[in-house]
């Protein structure tokens, strides 16, 4: 009997066992989420720090100027005529508007002045005195004149209100100033800005008794 052994075939063993495959699992979203979220993540962060940088800048700017409210008064007010005949007022109103500008470093362009004259909320003109820059410290004059006839219909209220006015020759006379100015600051400017200065007057007319009292200007909101 010989020693050798018979081989045996797999249908003894069963198949050979083959190595596992290792598979890689797709990663979410492709290959731009992370570059995406890191790009979006800077960008956050360079955005937060311009914010503050200029946050910083402007107190700073602020603490060394400190800026002081510029300060308006009609010093003057001279009415010769202020007639109301047939729905129509018949006016000539000359006004003196002091502005004062108490900052030591801080100049003032007013491009634009718009002076809308009121007689009871009824609008009865609109002027544009000239722009000018305004220094350090400085004061300076604006000077308009309402003259003309307008067509006017006032509420009967209105009415009844110019004829107590008439009788006593003193007319309540509304002022509203609307701003375009730029503030500079060495060689920096602003930005446009757009404030509103409303002034209350009694101004009596010519020739009477009364006398137009100096009246200081405040600002609308």
């Amino acid at each position: 009997m010989s020693g050798k052994q018979p081989e045996l075939n797999g249908a003894f063993y069963g198949p050979a066992i083959q190595p596992a495959k290792s598979y890689e699992r797709p990663g979410r979203g492709g290959g731009c989420g992370g570059c995406c979220g890191c790009l979006f993540s800077l960008i956050l962060k360079l955005i937060l720090s311009v914010v503050i940088i200029v946050g910083i800048a402007v107190f700073l700017v602020w603490l060394i100027v400190r800026p002081n409210v510029v300060k308006f008064h009609v010093t003057d007010a001279t009415l010769t005529q202020f007639n109301y005949t047939g729905n129509t007022l018949h006016y000539d109103l000359a006004l003196n508007v002091s502005v004062r500008n108490p900052n030591k470093r801080v100049g003032i362009y007013y491009d634009r002045i718009e002076a809308r004259a009121l007689y009871h909320d009824a609008r009865f003109d609109t002027e544009l005195p000239s722009p000018f820059y305004q220094g350090h410290k400085s004061t300076n004059v604006i000077s308009t004149v309402f003259k003309g006839q307008q067509v006017l219909p006032l509420t009967a209220d209105q009415t009844s209100l110019f004829k107590k006015d008439n009788a006593t020759r003193v007319y309540p006379i509304h002022v509203k100033m609307y701003l375009r100015v730029r503030f500079k600051l060495g060689l920096l400017k602003t930005m446009t800005l757009k404030p509103k200065v409303s002034c209350d007057l009694q101004v009596p007319l010519q020739g009477t008794a009364g006398v137009f009292q100096t009246t200081k200007c405040d600002y609308d909101h």
